[in-house]
């Protein structure tokens, strides 16, 4: 069975943190899914390359085409894995201007693991404080790990990089076991079946 991955990445910089945490998250759950035999497409959304189509969306109530079809990805997406980086405690604005644009219902029900990168390791509590009450008011399925990257986390040495390995592992499998249980989502198309004006005029 053929899945798809919404892999969304916040992050403001290039090279950027966030986009790594984001490759390794979509690398984990791409290797989970296959060994549960599915085959997998990743589709890697970097909000930075849709900014200026975020704020205008805000401003003038529609999407750009390109907009359009990136809502469309995480809409038609089997599970969504959100990374952004700590701002202020929290997410950070481009990353709140996309879930504002989103259609009301485009997560309900859907499989989401939540990722953070951030300067110290005290700003882990954004995923708790922040992060999870957002996908849950979203009605999105948030699965229990979430993972936060810290510098330290980075760094050389072994015992670093297999704690922040074991997590991402950890909650790869738990989506991809999410993701495994449910059947691929349904979108019904609005225009597939419009009222003709004949009933409208008719109030039928």
């Amino acid at each position: 069975m053929k899945r798809t991955i919404a892999v969304i990445s916040a992050g403001l910089r290039q090279p950027s943190s966030t986009r790594m945490l984001a490759d390794r998250l979509a690398d984990a759950v791409r290797r989970e899914l296959e060994r549960l035999g599915a085959e997998v497409d990743v589709e890697l959304i970097e909000l930075r390359d849709h900014a200026h189509d975020l704020v205008n969306n805000l401003l003038v109530g529609y999407p750009s085409e390109e907009l359009e079809r990136v809502q469309e990805i995480v809409l038609r997406s089997d599970a969504l894995v959100a990374v952004t980086p700590t701002f202020s405690g929290s997410y950070n604005g481009i990353f709140k201007m996309f879930v504002d644009v989103l259609d009301d219902t485009a997560l309900v029900d859907k499989p989401v693991l939540v990722a953070a990168t951030g300067g110290t390791g005290r700003h882990s509590l954004v995923l708790e404080h922040a992060l999870r009450p957002l996908f849950s008011y979203l009605r999105a399925v948030v699965v229990p790990t979430a993972v936060f990257a810290a510098p330290e986390d980075w760094g050389a040495g072994d015992a670093a990089q297999s704690s922040l390995g074991r997590r991402i592992d950890r909650a790869a499998g738990e989506l991809a076991r999410e993701v495994d249980r449910r059947d691929p989502p349904t979108v019904t198309d609005p225009f597939e079946d419009p009222t003709s004006f004949e009933r409208l005029l008719g109030g039928q």
